[in-house]
């Protein structure tokens, strides 16, 4: 992002005094100066849950991709550049149009009180509509009923990952509270893909999808996935795809996989059969357990691995801490830089267990960081101070087998490791 775009962030920021408000009156009436961009947009498939949204949609655009479509796509937060939001007819948007937008949604919204999230939401909506496209993904930016992406009237499909306790504050405090406010995207006559969830959440989809009218596919009852030797079987109404491993690492992966077969599916977008097993192979997205090959690795014995994931509630750590059972075979060093408004010890209580060593790390630069002695605490006083990645790194205990060594705890942590590194996520 070109720094013509940081005055009109801050501004916008000063006319709300939160990031998000989970309301949508104040976006539908930009959207209406806008010219109702959100009701010209391709066929949209919406995306909620607590982990493994990024994923879904990464696997979501590969597929359509694969089958030679052009994809918009709109996710958050970035990690390196603003820009990363949005991908319009599969390309990162540029500088020169992002500015261009901002500044037209900016004046069109004539200084009316607004988040700045739903701005961003308006700009992608209007950069969608401007351009041709034959598939939109939405990712939602928090909880679904208030989200500013659920002004979207009739998307082709809503899909809703794996649920766990996260933003409490806005949320609320039970799985089953929380799961209510991620079904709020199911809309009647729109088909909704569950993935696996605990039973309380599968009640509440449940109950949900019976009062809205839609038509909703639970994991392990309307479609399955299984692992096999070289990939897995998925298999719904339509019948059985074999499909290669997932081209994002971690057995949650398969999950997240087979949602975005099952939306596709029940879209009823043609999609040829070849582009499933293309997209699910050739899906890339930063920071979901991305091996790090840059700056970074040369802190560290050329025999190593060096891998980040930007998980940071107990669901990501419980995912997590289930890839890592599959590292075994090496000495696992953990490098854990915490958000300070998320449940620390809840991320780190099942990673402890498969760990040789863990370190507390507070980046100088990365927004919302938890104090280092918080970090520690988290860790149940097992963590060791950093206190930095490359203070970590430079410290970590060399005599024996090849290790691995996981960055991981916050996604604004994984931005501030990628530009470390080198790495642009395009």
């Amino acid at each position: 992002m070109s720094d013509n775009t940081d005055p009109v962030l801050a501004r916008l920021s000063s006319l709300h005094p939160r990031l998000m408000d989970l309301s949508l009156d104040r976006l539908r009436g930009l959207l209406a100066k806008l010219g109702q961009p959100e009701q010209r947009l391709p066929p949209v498939i919406h995306v909620a849950g607590t982990n493994g949204k990024g994923s879904t949609c990464a696997f979501l655009r590969a597929i359509g991709e694969a089958a030679g479509w052009r994809v918009h796509v709109f996710t958050s937060p970035h990690l390196v550049r603003f820009n990363e939001r949005f991908r319009v007819a599969g390309q990162i948007v540029s500088d020169d149009l992002l500015n261009a937008t901002m500044a037209h949604v900016e004046a069109i919204n004539a200084n009316e009180p607004i988040t700045l999230f739903e701005v961003i939401t308006a700009a992608a909506f209007h950069l969608f509509a401007s351009q041709p496209a034959d598939l939109c993904i939405l990712e939602v930016g928090l909880g679904g009923r208030g989200d500013a992406t659920n002004v979207i009237p009739a998307p082709a499909a809503t899909a809703i990952t794996a649920i766990s306790l996260d933003h409490k504050e806005l949320l609320g405090d039970t799985i089953a509270l929380i799961a209510a406010e991620k079904a709020g995207i199911m809309k009647h006559g729109v088909p909704a893909i569950s993935g696996d969830q605990p039973d309380e959440c599968v009640a509440v989809l449940v109950r949900h999808a019976a009062a809205c009218g839609a038509t909703l596919r639970l994991r392990g009852r309307d479609w399955t996935v299984e692992p096999l030797a070289a990939g897995f079987r998925f298999v719904d109404a339509d019948g059985e795809l074999l499909l290669p491993a997932p081209g994002l690492p971690g057995v949650h992966q398969m999950d997240n996989a087979g949602i975005a077969i099952a939306a596709l599916r029940a879209s009823g977008l043609p999609v040829p059969e070849r582009a499933f097993a293309a997209g699910i192979a050739a899906a890339e997205w930063p920071a979901r357990m991305q091996r790090l090959r840059g700056a970074l690795t040369r802190l560290i014995p050329p025999d190593w691995e060096l891998w980040l994931d930007g998980g940071h509630n107990p669901g990501a750590g419980a995912a997590l801490a289930a890839h890592l059972r599959g590292w075994a075979d090496r000495p696992v060093h953990v490098i854990a830089g915490l958000n300070q408004a998320k449940d620390g010890a809840g991320f780190l209580r099942p990673i402890v267990p498969h760990v040789t060593t863990l370190w507390a790390v507070a980046e100088p630069n990365q927004h919302g960081a938890m104090p280092l002695a918080d970090v520690i605490a988290a860790s149940g006083g097992v963590a060791r101070p950093g206190p930095t990645v490359a203070d970590a790194l430079r410290a970590l205990p060399r005599k024996g087998a090849p290790a691995r060594v996981l960055i991981c705890g916050s996604l604004y942590l994984a931005g501030t490791v990628l530009a470390s590194d080198g790495v642009s996520p395009a």
